[in-house]
């Protein structure tokens, strides 16, 4: 119903941090090293995978006619008994929706530092 809600609040929050991080490292206040990605970089690979997802979820939705383009948006925030079901579903699903994104990215940023890694150790021996 609006599972899609949790994670693409995450994404919203994630690309607001990515530009305060951002702003940070152009004033110097953040440095990373030469061959590493940037933070803001890395933050902003969260806000994709969260907002990527949401608006796919968005879209399903939206074909399955949960989402109205008329107040109040959502059909099951028009009956106070959906209501409940569906701040149950955002609470169940959309977290761990959010914290399987979170998980997926956390796994991307370990990966890339051991690819990056391995390929410093090989530019070292050559």
């Amino acid at each position: 119903m609006a599972c899609f809600i949790v994670p693409g609040a995450e994404a919203i929050i994630a690309a607001a941090a990515s530009k305060i991080i951002a702003v940070s490292e152009e004033k110097g206040h953040i440095h990373s090293e030469e061959t590493a990605a940037k933070l803001s970089e890395k933050v902003s690979w969260l806000a994709k995978l969260g907002g990527g997802g949401s608006a796919l979820l968005a879209f399903e939705h939206l074909w399955h006619g949960e989402i109205s383009p008329f107040f109040p948006f959502l059909t099951a925030a028009a009956d106070p008994e959906k209501t409940s079901i569906m701040l149950h579903e955002m609470a169940t699903v959309g977290t761990a929706m959010s914290l399987l994104i979170t998980a997926v990215w956390i796994g991307m940023l370990v990966i890339t530092a051991s690819v990056r890694k391995k390929a410093a150790k090989e530019s070292e021996l050559k």
